[in-house]
């Protein structure tokens, strides 16, 4: 699993692209932002912890759709899933998982704080944030993986991930928001939902990867 998750971090570095996107559609989502709400400094910072989320949500799921098919284009998936009983499947899906967390996502979360700025947010408030999108970014790349894996065999799949996924990352959404803004706003409080989005990174790290390994067994049929 190490030479997987090797193997998958210097292509995701190689291709280079991904990353370097993802973080420009986030900088071009937050930046957008005061142009639709106006120059309100005090509701940018308001609404800040928000506009990060969406934006960090929405750059997350760019690249999903090349999850599993550069591998299916190259014959590699295939023999992932032939050659590999159920458990080593879920567990080498889980492997791409933090590998594409680390080359697509990762650097979405280092951007975070000086996207913050922009947005005149308080030191807490930024440092809440990238701390909820550190703990809760996970969890959209596992309900991801499993969009991908469903679309991994259907032509211009990536508009279907997007469909399939951001429904069921609310809940993420829902508890990331509410806990950074229980960091700034009183009597909000920052623990419940935090841990919350927690657990809710933990149980989709278990159901994602099983959820996706199925739709590749059943994709490869």
């Amino acid at each position: 699993m190490l030479a997987l998750f090797l193997r998958d971090v210097r292509l995701g570095v190689r291709a280079g692209g991904g990353a370097l996107t993802g973080v420009l559609f986030f900088l071009a989502v937050v930046a957008i932002m005061p142009f639709a709400v106006g120059p309100d400094l005090n509701l940018l910072s308001r609404i800040g912890p928000a506009i990060l989320w969406i934006g960090a949500l929405l750059a997350s799921l760019l690249g999903l759709d090349r999850l599993f098919q550069a591998d299916r284009e190259d014959g590699s998936l295939d023999l992932l899933i032939l050659g590999t009983d159920r458990i080593s499947l879920v567990l080498a899906v889980l492997t791409k998982c933090f590998a594409h967390w680390v080359t697509g996502v990762l650097p979405l979360v280092i951007a975070a704080p000086l996207l913050g700025l922009l947005m005149n947010m308080p030191a807490i408030g930024i440092g809440a944030t990238a701390l909820t999108l550190l703990v809760g970014t996970p969890a959209i790349t596992f309900v991801g993986a499993a969009g991908a894996a469903v679309a991994v065999a259907l032509p211009r799949g990536g508009v279907l991930i997007s469909v399939l996924v951001l429904p069921l990352v609310v809940p993420v959404l829902i508890f990331g928001v509410s806990a950074s803004y229980g960091a700034v706003a009183e009597p909000d409080p920052f623990l419940p939902p935090f841990l919350m989005l927690a657990a809710l990174t933990l149980f989709l790290a278990v159901v994602g990867p099983v959820a996706a390994a199925v739709a590749l067994r059943w994709a490869s049929d």
